[in-house]
């Protein structure tokens, strides 16, 4: 039993980009559809896909780097989980916090979906902070 699914997510992404594996499978939900969505539109990942398996689902996120074959880099440089079981962090419109300067995004879950800061601040709401990337 996973008691932070988002934070597993998280960790799995990591640990991948970490050794330069290709893709990562995760078990799926609709929230981390939702946050793989955002990082291929943003272009942190080529791209994702939501197989079928029985009993549970499985959601395949293939990585994105950059470079040469023995120099490649991965694009993702830093995943952080914000907001955590215990710990839960909300932020108004005015309070979306700016990630690297502009450089990064923050993953916020608003009453409108899921989307990022910049998103959040142009739909005027505010919202759970679940994690930064860039």
């Amino acid at each position: 039993m996973i008691n932070d699914p988002i934070a597993d997510m998280l960790t799995r992404i990591r640990n991948a980009l970490m050794i330069g594996r290709d893709t990562v499978e995760i078990p799926a939900s609709k929230l981390k559809v939702e946050i793989a969505r955002i990082l291929k539109e943003e272009g942190y990942i080529e791209d994702y896909s939501l197989g079928d398996q029985q009993p549970f689902a499985l959601l395949s996120v293939q990585l994105k780097y950059f470079g040469a074959r023995r120099q490649r880099t991965p694009v993702i440089t830093h995943l952080e989980r914000v907001s955590k079981p215990g710990r839960r962090v909300y932020r108004g419109r005015k309070e979306l916090p700016l990630i690297q300067s502009g450089m990064g995004i923050a993953i916020v879950t608003t009453p409108k979906g899921v989307m990022t800061a910049s998103q959040a601040r142009r739909e005027r709401t505010g919202g759970e902070v679940l994690c930064y990337v860039w």
